[in-house]
Protein backbone atom coordinates (compact mmCIF):
# COMPACT_ATOMS: atom_id res chain seq x y z
CA UNK A 1 0.00 0.00 0.00
CA UNK A 2 1.05 3.37 -0.63
CA UNK A 3 2.31 5.84 2.50
CA UNK A 4 0.01 7.61 4.47
CA UNK A 5 1.15 11.12 6.34
CA UNK A 6 -1.77 11.25 9.08
CA UNK A 7 -3.26 8.16 10.27
CA UNK A 8 -5.95 8.14 12.72
CA UNK A 9 -7.27 5.53 14.65
CA UNK A 10 -10.45 6.05 16.85
CA UNK A 11 -11.42 4.34 20.13
CA UNK A 12 -13.10 6.34 23.34
CA UNK A 13 -13.72 3.87 25.58
CA UNK A 14 -12.74 1.78 27.97
CA UNK A 15 -9.34 1.33 29.55
CA UNK A 16 -9.85 -2.58 28.44
CA UNK A 17 -11.03 -2.13 25.45
CA UNK A 18 -8.36 0.37 24.33
CA UNK A 19 -5.31 -2.10 25.06
CA UNK A 20 -7.00 -4.36 23.32
CA UNK A 21 -6.26 -1.63 20.32
CA UNK A 22 -2.44 -1.51 21.03
CA UNK A 23 -1.60 -4.53 19.11
CA UNK A 24 -3.18 -2.87 15.98
CA UNK A 25 -1.52 0.08 16.22
CA UNK A 26 2.53 -1.53 16.31
CA UNK A 27 0.66 -3.38 12.96
CA UNK A 28 -0.23 -0.29 11.30
CA UNK A 29 3.35 1.32 12.77
CA UNK A 30 4.93 -1.29 10.82
CA UNK A 31 2.95 -0.98 7.83
CA UNK A 32 3.67 3.04 7.94
CA UNK A 33 6.94 3.56 9.52
CA UNK A 34 7.03 7.18 8.71
CA UNK A 35 3.01 8.64 9.06
CA UNK A 36 1.95 10.40 11.67
CA UNK A 37 -0.01 8.42 13.78
CA UNK A 38 -2.81 10.55 16.08
CA UNK A 39 -5.21 8.57 18.71
CA UNK A 40 -8.40 9.83 19.30
CA UNK A 41 -10.09 8.40 22.69
CA UNK A 42 -11.89 9.83 26.08
CA UNK A 43 -10.10 12.08 28.22
CA UNK A 44 -9.97 10.02 31.21
CA UNK A 45 -8.15 7.48 28.94
CA UNK A 46 -5.70 10.02 27.31
CA UNK A 47 -2.82 9.33 30.36
CA UNK A 48 -2.63 5.61 29.45
CA UNK A 49 -1.36 6.41 26.07
CA UNK A 50 1.62 7.37 26.94
CA UNK A 51 2.38 3.52 26.96
CA UNK A 52 1.34 3.09 23.29
CA UNK A 53 5.01 4.93 22.31
CA UNK A 54 4.24 4.25 18.55
CA UNK A 55 0.85 6.80 18.69
CA UNK A 56 2.43 10.11 18.27
CA UNK A 57 -0.19 12.19 18.79
CA UNK A 58 -3.51 11.85 21.67
CA UNK A 59 -6.81 13.70 20.73
CA UNK A 60 -8.80 13.68 23.88
CA UNK A 61 -12.55 13.75 24.19
CA UNK A 62 -13.98 15.80 26.83
CA UNK A 63 -17.31 13.45 26.99
CA UNK A 64 -18.10 14.91 30.66
CA UNK A 65 -18.91 17.88 29.10
CA UNK A 66 -21.17 16.77 26.59
CA UNK A 67 -23.06 15.17 29.60
CA UNK A 68 -23.14 18.03 31.77
CA UNK A 69 -25.92 19.80 30.40
CA UNK A 70 -24.22 22.79 29.71
CA UNK A 71 -25.29 23.76 26.28
CA UNK A 72 -22.25 26.34 26.24
CA UNK A 73 -19.80 23.59 27.10
CA UNK A 74 -21.15 21.52 24.60
CA UNK A 75 -21.17 23.40 21.72
CA UNK A 76 -17.69 24.85 22.40
CA UNK A 77 -15.96 20.96 23.21
CA UNK A 78 -18.10 19.93 19.74
CA UNK A 79 -16.47 22.16 17.84
CA UNK A 80 -13.31 21.81 19.21
CA UNK A 81 -13.16 18.61 18.44
CA UNK A 82 -14.81 18.83 14.82
CA UNK A 83 -12.37 21.39 13.67
CA UNK A 84 -9.26 19.56 15.15
CA UNK A 85 -10.98 16.61 13.07
CA UNK A 86 -10.75 18.48 9.70
CA UNK A 87 -7.07 20.01 10.67
CA UNK A 88 -5.62 16.99 11.38
CA UNK A 89 -5.90 16.50 7.16
CA UNK A 90 -5.86 12.44 7.57
CA UNK A 91 -5.78 9.87 4.69
CA UNK A 92 -6.71 7.28 6.69
CA UNK A 93 -8.96 6.76 9.64
CA UNK A 94 -9.28 3.01 11.34
CA UNK A 95 -12.59 3.22 13.84
CA UNK A 96 -12.33 0.26 16.20
CA UNK A 97 -14.63 1.34 18.53
CA UNK A 98 -17.81 0.97 15.41
CA UNK A 99 -20.25 3.37 17.51
CA UNK A 100 -22.86 5.55 15.79
CA UNK A 101 -20.99 8.50 17.25
CA UNK A 102 -17.21 7.60 16.28
CA UNK A 103 -18.76 6.62 12.76
CA UNK A 104 -20.14 9.91 11.85
CA UNK A 105 -16.76 11.34 13.53
CA UNK A 106 -14.64 9.24 11.11
CA UNK A 107 -17.04 10.49 8.32
CA UNK A 108 -16.60 13.59 8.95
CA UNK A 109 -12.42 13.54 8.49
CA UNK A 110 -12.83 13.42 4.65
CA UNK A 111 -10.30 11.01 4.97
CA UNK A 112 -9.65 9.06 1.38
CA UNK A 113 -9.69 5.56 3.31
CA UNK A 114 -12.22 4.62 6.58
CA UNK A 115 -11.93 1.71 7.89
CA UNK A 116 -14.26 0.33 10.57
CA UNK A 117 -15.64 -2.24 12.71
CA UNK A 118 -19.33 -2.49 11.98
CA UNK A 119 -21.84 -3.24 14.73
CA UNK A 120 -25.28 -2.71 12.64
CA UNK A 121 -25.08 -2.64 8.92
CA UNK A 122 -26.87 1.26 9.05
CA UNK A 123 -23.59 2.67 9.84
CA UNK A 124 -21.60 0.92 6.82
CA UNK A 125 -22.30 4.25 4.89
CA UNK A 126 -19.26 6.34 7.18
CA UNK A 127 -16.68 4.04 5.92
CA UNK A 128 -14.88 3.03 2.41
CA UNK A 129 -14.15 -0.41 3.82
CA UNK A 130 -16.59 -1.40 6.69
CA UNK A 131 -16.10 -4.86 8.14
CA UNK A 132 -18.50 -6.59 10.24
CA UNK A 133 -17.44 -7.32 13.22
CA UNK A 134 -16.77 -10.88 14.82
CA UNK A 135 -17.90 -11.10 18.25
CA UNK A 136 -16.77 -14.86 18.33
CA UNK A 137 -13.09 -13.43 18.59
CA UNK A 138 -11.17 -11.56 21.37
CA UNK A 139 -11.62 -7.88 20.90
CA UNK A 140 -7.58 -7.24 20.47
CA UNK A 141 -8.28 -10.52 17.32
CA UNK A 142 -11.06 -8.44 16.16
CA UNK A 143 -9.10 -5.45 15.90
CA UNK A 144 -6.05 -7.02 13.80
CA UNK A 145 -8.39 -9.03 11.59
CA UNK A 146 -9.78 -5.73 10.35
CA UNK A 147 -6.57 -4.25 9.44
CA UNK A 148 -5.41 -7.22 7.65
CA UNK A 149 -8.68 -7.63 5.72
CA UNK A 150 -8.33 -4.10 4.69
CA UNK A 151 -5.10 -5.09 3.06
CA UNK A 152 -2.27 -4.57 6.02
CA UNK A 153 0.54 -6.72 6.51
CA UNK A 154 0.28 -9.12 9.79
CA UNK A 155 3.23 -10.16 11.18
CA UNK A 156 3.99 -11.68 14.48
CA UNK A 157 1.43 -10.13 17.33
CA UNK A 158 3.17 -7.74 19.24
CA UNK A 159 1.10 -6.51 22.68
CA UNK A 160 3.74 -4.19 23.89
CA UNK A 161 2.57 -2.01 26.93
CA UNK A 162 5.83 0.36 27.40
CA UNK A 163 5.74 2.25 30.80
CA UNK A 164 6.88 5.72 31.23
CA UNK A 165 9.90 5.91 33.43
CA UNK A 166 8.48 8.63 35.77
CA UNK A 167 5.56 6.65 36.83
CA UNK A 168 7.71 3.19 37.14
CA UNK A 169 9.73 5.96 39.75
CA UNK A 170 6.48 6.56 41.82
CA UNK A 171 5.58 2.96 42.20
CA UNK A 172 9.03 2.87 43.24
CA UNK A 173 8.67 5.17 45.85
CA UNK A 174 5.34 3.60 46.67
CA UNK A 175 6.55 0.45 47.57
CA UNK A 176 9.22 1.29 49.00
CA UNK A 177 7.93 3.54 51.90
CA UNK A 178 5.46 0.51 52.37
CA UNK A 179 8.45 -1.97 53.13
CA UNK A 180 8.99 -3.59 50.26
CA UNK A 181 11.89 -5.97 49.65
CA UNK A 182 12.68 -6.64 45.84
CA UNK A 183 14.56 -10.25 47.12
CA UNK A 184 11.13 -11.68 48.46
CA UNK A 185 8.08 -12.50 46.33
CA UNK A 186 4.75 -10.01 45.94
CA UNK A 187 1.27 -10.06 45.08
CA UNK A 188 -1.17 -6.83 44.24
CA UNK A 189 -4.52 -7.76 44.48
CA UNK A 190 -6.94 -5.61 42.51
CA UNK A 191 -10.21 -6.89 43.86
CA UNK A 192 -12.79 -4.21 42.60
CA UNK A 193 -13.69 -4.22 38.82
CA UNK A 194 -16.28 -1.45 36.77
CA UNK A 195 -19.44 -3.71 37.21
CA UNK A 196 -20.30 -5.87 40.95
CA UNK A 197 -21.14 -9.11 39.57
CA UNK A 198 -17.81 -9.38 38.49
CA UNK A 199 -16.26 -9.09 41.56
CA UNK A 200 -15.34 -11.60 44.18
CA UNK A 201 -15.98 -11.27 47.59
CA UNK A 202 -13.66 -8.94 49.75
CA UNK A 203 -13.28 -10.98 52.30
CA UNK A 204 -12.31 -13.53 49.93
CA UNK A 205 -9.32 -11.99 48.88
CA UNK A 206 -8.11 -11.10 52.49
CA UNK A 207 -8.24 -14.76 52.97
CA UNK A 208 -6.17 -15.45 49.87
CA UNK A 209 -3.98 -12.53 51.09
CA UNK A 210 -3.64 -13.83 54.81
CA UNK A 211 -2.85 -17.03 52.81
CA UNK A 212 0.21 -15.84 51.47
CA UNK A 213 1.48 -13.74 53.87
CA UNK A 214 1.55 -16.54 56.02
CA UNK A 215 3.86 -17.93 53.50
CA UNK A 216 6.50 -14.85 53.44
CA UNK A 217 4.74 -13.07 49.94
CA UNK A 218 4.49 -9.68 50.69
CA UNK A 219 0.67 -8.49 49.74
CA UNK A 220 -0.38 -4.83 48.65
CA UNK A 221 -3.94 -3.73 47.72
CA UNK A 222 -4.81 -1.60 44.45
CA UNK A 223 -8.20 0.51 43.89
CA UNK A 224 -9.75 3.36 42.24
CA UNK A 225 -10.08 6.69 44.43
CA UNK A 226 -13.48 5.32 44.63
CA UNK A 227 -12.88 1.89 46.15
CA UNK A 228 -10.65 3.67 49.24
CA UNK A 229 -13.71 3.44 51.97
CA UNK A 230 -14.48 -0.36 50.64
CA UNK A 231 -10.77 -1.32 51.10
CA UNK A 232 -10.49 -0.20 54.82
CA UNK A 233 -11.04 -3.72 56.02
CA UNK A 234 -7.36 -4.36 54.11
CA UNK A 235 -5.58 -1.63 55.36
CA UNK A 236 -7.25 -3.39 59.33
CA UNK A 237 -5.55 -6.16 58.44
CA UNK A 238 -1.92 -4.80 57.90
CA UNK A 239 -1.79 -4.46 54.42
CA UNK A 240 -0.62 -1.14 52.12
CA UNK A 241 -3.75 -0.04 49.68
CA UNK A 242 -2.58 1.89 46.94
CA UNK A 243 -5.87 2.99 45.97
CA UNK A 244 -6.49 6.30 44.09
CA UNK A 245 -2.96 6.30 42.94
CA UNK A 246 -2.83 7.75 38.92
CA UNK A 247 -3.46 5.34 36.67
CA UNK A 248 0.16 4.39 35.41
CA UNK A 249 1.45 4.55 38.45
CA UNK A 250 -0.98 1.93 39.14
CA UNK A 251 0.32 0.04 36.19
CA UNK A 252 3.25 0.71 37.82
CA UNK A 253 2.81 -1.22 41.26
CA UNK A 254 1.91 -4.09 38.97
CA UNK A 255 4.72 -4.41 36.81
CA UNK A 256 7.18 -4.06 40.32
CA UNK A 257 5.13 -6.79 42.07
CA UNK A 258 5.67 -10.81 41.34
CA UNK A 259 2.05 -11.00 40.15
CA UNK A 260 -1.02 -9.71 39.74
CA UNK A 261 -4.34 -11.29 40.86
CA UNK A 262 -8.02 -9.66 40.76
CA UNK A 263 -10.93 -9.28 38.39
CA UNK A 264 -12.01 -8.16 34.29
CA UNK A 265 -10.22 -4.96 34.93
CA UNK A 266 -8.72 -2.74 32.85
CA UNK A 267 -5.26 -2.38 34.33
CA UNK A 268 -4.80 -5.90 34.56
CA UNK A 269 -4.97 -5.92 30.79
CA UNK A 270 -2.62 -3.64 30.87
CA UNK A 271 -0.59 -5.89 33.06
CA UNK A 272 -0.60 -8.54 30.13
CA UNK A 273 0.95 -5.79 27.78
CA UNK A 274 3.88 -5.78 30.66
CA UNK A 275 4.30 -9.40 29.52
CA UNK A 276 3.01 -9.92 33.83
CA UNK A 277 1.70 -13.06 35.11
CA UNK A 278 -1.95 -12.75 36.51
CA UNK A 279 -4.60 -14.51 37.62
CA UNK A 280 -7.84 -13.17 36.22
CA UNK A 281 -11.25 -13.92 37.77
CA UNK A 282 -14.15 -13.91 35.31
CA UNK A 283 -17.49 -14.73 34.76
CA UNK A 284 -18.23 -17.88 31.58
CA UNK A 285 -19.18 -14.88 29.76
CA UNK A 286 -16.52 -12.56 30.15
CA UNK A 287 -13.87 -15.19 29.85
CA UNK A 288 -15.60 -16.35 26.41
CA UNK A 289 -14.84 -12.51 25.10
CA UNK A 290 -12.18 -10.50 26.93
CA UNK A 291 -9.72 -13.13 28.39
CA UNK A 292 -6.25 -11.77 28.90
CA UNK A 293 -5.26 -11.33 25.37
CA UNK A 294 -2.93 -14.75 24.31
CA UNK A 295 -3.04 -15.84 27.75
CA UNK A 296 -6.63 -17.61 28.42
CA UNK A 297 -5.12 -19.93 30.83
CA UNK A 298 -4.93 -17.29 33.31
CA UNK A 299 -8.32 -17.34 34.03
CA UNK A 300 -10.25 -18.80 36.53
CA UNK A 301 -14.47 -19.29 36.30
CA UNK A 302 -16.70 -20.89 38.62
CA UNK A 303 -19.43 -24.01 37.57
CA UNK A 304 -21.91 -21.73 37.99
CA UNK A 305 -20.87 -18.81 36.12
CA UNK A 306 -20.92 -16.35 38.53
CA UNK A 307 -17.50 -15.10 40.22
CA UNK A 308 -18.98 -15.06 43.49
CA UNK A 309 -18.81 -18.59 43.56
CA UNK A 310 -15.42 -19.44 42.79
CA UNK A 311 -13.99 -21.64 45.43
CA UNK A 312 -10.56 -19.92 47.57
CA UNK A 313 -8.91 -23.29 47.44
CA UNK A 314 -8.68 -23.09 43.59
CA UNK A 315 -7.74 -19.38 43.47
CA UNK A 316 -5.02 -20.55 45.85
CA UNK A 317 -4.05 -23.61 43.35
CA UNK A 318 -3.89 -21.25 40.95
CA UNK A 319 -1.83 -18.37 42.59
CA UNK A 320 0.57 -21.67 43.36
CA UNK A 321 1.11 -22.16 39.70
CA UNK A 322 2.05 -18.59 38.60
CA UNK A 323 4.21 -18.84 41.82
CA UNK A 324 6.14 -22.19 40.65
CA UNK A 325 5.98 -20.81 37.10
CA UNK A 326 7.94 -17.97 37.63
CA UNK A 327 10.28 -19.57 39.77
CA UNK A 328 11.12 -21.69 37.06
CA UNK A 329 11.20 -18.77 34.48
CA UNK A 330 13.62 -17.01 36.94
CA UNK A 331 11.62 -14.28 37.27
Amino acid sequence: MSARENILLIRLKSIGDVLFVLPAVHVVRENFPGSKISFLTSKENAALLEGFREVDEVIALDRARFQGGNPRAILSEAFYLLRRLRRGKFSLVVDFQGYGETAWLAWWTRAGERWGNVYQPMRAWAYTRPLKLDRLVHPAEGNLRLLQQCGLNRGPVRNEFVLPESALDEARRLLAASGFETARPSLIIQPFTSSPHKNWPLENYLKLADHWRNHGVQVFFGGGPAEQAALVPARQAGYPVFAGTPMLVSAGLMKCCTLIIGGDTGLLHAAIAMNKRLVMLMTREGAAKTHPFQHADWVITAADREVCGIELRTVIAACARAFEELEVRGL
